[in-house]
């Protein structure tokens, strides 16, 4: 079933709610593309490394590659920050009052941090507004605190909080390094007005300033694909649900679950209660499919479910059995792929929004990274080293699918240098800096949890 036909088959309520979010996630993505990725740019044109057009236009088309060639890891790192059940409930407009929410909150503290000329993290507003409707969600139903994937969110925040520390030491270390080993002076001292940089120096901005763009992409690319799953899920969920561009997931999955039991027997490894039924519904429903295409709507929810329970409780399983836990993993992979899956349109069309987003608005955030952190004029091995830095770091966390904040890495890898260069901070500055990023987390959640709570009393 396509998007159009999933489309027919709402009501003209909800496709006016559907647009609205999809406008809101492009929007945040967009709104993301000026603001977090004016950190890149800035070296190159406050070392005259490049004039601002052609920097942001190079950033903004490594942020495109970056999305497209960047991989889905950070994207379900964020749509598993919320249990999936909470996105889907049937007797009310819970789910969509939902995702509505935290896309307004986010655009809301993304746009007025960015007119303050704050470079805060696009991640912590995120994060910080699905936690503000999971925890709304979860209290408004008498659940308590259980709205939220704790386990997930504490190894995002330990991401977020470890990323600007590790910008700022790794860059000053780097930048004492460099000190040692390179004795030009010029690439210490505040360039002068008709100064350019030497070419070697030159080629390491350009590539760190692509490096660390590209590196936004791929990271920052995938909370957009995210947001624009919890979207989808919460809006067209039998569409959405499986993953039906693959022609034998059914198959692979009903194999799955057998090959589990069968290595359960050869291990002797205890099956909960819970798990049984989950790989008994797997089994049941994609008997003699091939495709998860092949499944009626209605069942392709309920496979959703007993496969993403499964596959959790499936990684805890073998605990302690290497040789079991070894073999499960393949297993667990092939469930994964049946549920862990982004449409190649949502791709292109978050790509699209972070690369044009990059080429506007990027002054105001700009002149603060690279005028108001330090005392003195960003020289070239500042902006060289704290680039490198920053898409190292920004890199690896892709790889690993931990959301970490570009402009907490960059941010304190130019402070970083600065105090390492004996430039000095300005206090002020980075006191308000620091102020926002303490509050990014908790007004988010408050604004979101605020318009979620308002969204299910107005459409109940």
């Amino acid at each position: 079933m396509s998007f159009f036909e999933s489309l027919q088959m709402l009501s003209p309520g909800a496709i006016f709610c559907l647009l609205i979010a999809l406008f809101f996630a492009f929007a945040f993505e967009f709104i993301n593309g000026f603001h977090d990725t004016a950190n890149a740019v800035a070296t190159v044109i406050y070392t005259r490394t490049l004039k601002a057009i052609p920097a942001v236009l190079y950033s903004g088309f490594m942020n495109f590659l970056g999305v497209i060639l960047g991989g889905t890891a950070v994207a379900f790192g964020i749509v598993n920050l919320l249990p999936v059940e909470l996105l889907l409930d049937r007797s009310s407009n819970a789910a969509l009052v939902m995702v509505l929410s935290l896309l307004i909150a986010g655009v809301i503290w993304n746009l007025g941090t960015w007119y303050l000329g704050l470079p805060v993290s696009s991640s912590h507003t995120l994060i910080g507004s699905i936690l503000g409707v999971g925890l709304a969600n979860s209290l408004v139903s008498g659940q308590g605190l259980s709205g939220i994937n704790w386990q997930k969110t504490m190894e995002v925040g330990l991401a977020l909080l470890v990323s600007p520390l590790f910008g700022f030491l790794a860059a000053a270390s780097l930048l004492l390094l460099m000190r040692m080993i390179v004795r030009d002076q010029r690439l210490y001292q505040p360039p002068h007005s008709n100064d350019h940089p030497p070419g070697w120096i030159r080629a390491v901005l350009l590539a760190t300033c692509g490096g660390v763009s590209f590196a936004h992409g791929s990271n920052d690319g995938q909370k957009g694909m995210g947001l624009m799953l919890l979207v989808l899920i919460g809006f067209m969920p039998f569409t959405y649900a499986l993953n039906t561009s693959e022609g034998d997931l059914a198959a692979r999955s009903h194999e799955a679950t057998l090959a589990v039991q069968k290595l359960a027997e050869e291990h002797q490894l205890n099956l909960p209660e819970n798990l049984r039924k989950q790989l008994a519904t797997i089994q049941r429903i994609t008997a003699d499919r091939q495709s998860f295409d092949d499944l009626e709507p209605e069942d392709r929810w309920e496979v959703r479910m007993a496969i993403f329970k499964s596959s959790k409780d499936l990684a805890k399983l073998a605990t302690g059995n290497e040789k079991a836990t070894k073999e499960l993993k393949p297993l667990i992979k092939t469930f994964k792929s049946g549920i862990e899956f982004v449409p190649l349109w949502v791709v292109i069309g978050t790509a699209l929004a972070l690369g044009i987003g990059t080429t506007v608005g990027y002054q105001r955030i700009v002149v603060t990274v690279a005028e108001k952190i330090g005392k003195t004029h960003l020289t070239y091995a500042q902006g060289a080293v704290a680039e490198l830095v920053a898409s190292s770091t920004i890199s690896v966390a892709a790889y690993t699918g931990m959301p970490v904040s570009t402009t907490h890495v960059l941010s304190s890898g130019v402070a970083g240098t600065m105090a390492a260069n004996g430039s000095g901070v300005q206090a002020a500055t980075v006191k308000r800096i620091g102020l926002a990023w303490l509050l990014t987390l908790p007004v988010c959640m408050l604004l979101s949890g605020f318009f979620f709570i308002l969204g299910n009393a107005l459409f109940k």
